[in-house]
């Protein structure tokens, strides 16, 4: 004859403390995650956000819990410091991703022209951090200027236009063709400056697609504007340093540094002078990239 035993509320086995999920944690995750998504937003001039920062690094649990929030908005959490704050990005299927074909319908009508948006950013990428040691020390700031980023890319053209030849490879594809190669020569082709009547950088022109990745980057919180020397100069931050070392591990970024036209050395990050610039369609004060 079995007893038939009844439980109550009281006698059944408690969880651990540290099992137990409040609303109140919930929502603290949340706000820290929202914080994460307001790139500008510095750490040290918020004592909320520094207050989460601190419980993140000290709470296995929270930090768990904030981590989950994160990737449930389709969310990467690249780090988490006083730093960088907590620096995410968009994963490719997040409600928060920016295509490369939306943004460039923001700034031009020609479809063609999203590669080279594409190309811009990559350019910037590469030089700001233009070698391994620059993305592993935390410390590093790298600056580029909009007409330096221009020089820059049609120094490449130039590098990928004599390989081409000594291949013996078409040199002159369709403009709408798609690939990385083919629009560092419709790079080539387009005017660095254009001409507006009164005077203003055209959109079209490939400093002003510079500008505009530029500008982009700075209202994402990944660049600092400084200045106004070589059409805009602009400086690094952390949140973008943590962006180029997850980039640095792709083809097209590799391909663009093997170029040699940023050369990895043991002395200062430098660009390497054009053998000829009279024919490359520089603007006026084109002054190469400088890095600290």
């Amino acid at each position: 004859m079995s007893e038939h035993v009844e439980w109550s509320d009281t006698e059944a086995p408690a969880p651990p403390a540290t099992a137990a999920v409040t609303p109140a944690d919930a929502a603290d995750a949340a706000r820290l995650v929202a914080y994460g998504l307001q790139p500008k937003l510095q750490p040290a001039r918020d004592q909320d956000y520094t207050e989460l920062l601190r419980r993140y690094r000290e709470d296995p649990a929270f930090a768990r819990l904030a981590d989950a929030v994160a990737t449930g908005l389709g969310l990467v959490v690249l780090e988490v410091s006083p730093r960088a704050g907590m620096a995410v990005t968009a994963a490719e299927d997040s409600v928060f991703a920016v295509r490369m074909g939306d943004y460039a319908r923001r700034t031009t009508a020609d479809s063609g022209d999203r590669f080279l948006h594409g190309l811009a950013h990559l350019a910037v990428a590469a030089l700001a951090f233009p070698r391994p040691e620059d993305l592993a020390d935390d410390g590093y700031i790298g600056r580029v200027t909009v007409n330096g980023v221009d020089a820059f890319v049609r120094q490449a053209c130039r590098r990928l236009e004599e390989r081409a030849e000594e291949q013996g490879e078409n040199t002159d594809p369709a403009t709408d063709a798609p690939g990385l190669e083919a629009a560092w020569r419709i790079w080539a082709r387009r005017s660095a400056t254009g001409a507006t009547k009164d005077a203003r950088r055209p959109a079209s022109s490939t400093t002003g697609i510079v500008a505009k990745a530029l500008a982009f980057l700075t209202d994402s919180g990944f660049l600092q504007r400084t200045g106004d020397e070589g059409g805009g100069t602009y400086r690094t931050t952390a949140r973008y340093q943590l962006q180029v070392r997850d980039l640095a591990g792709t083809a097209a970024m590799a391909e663009l540094i093997e170029l040699g036209v940023v050369p990895v050395t043991d002395g200062t990050a430098s660009l390497l002078p054009a053998e000829d610039t009279d024919d490359l369609d520089l603007v006026a004060d084109a002054g190469l990239p400088f890095h600290s």
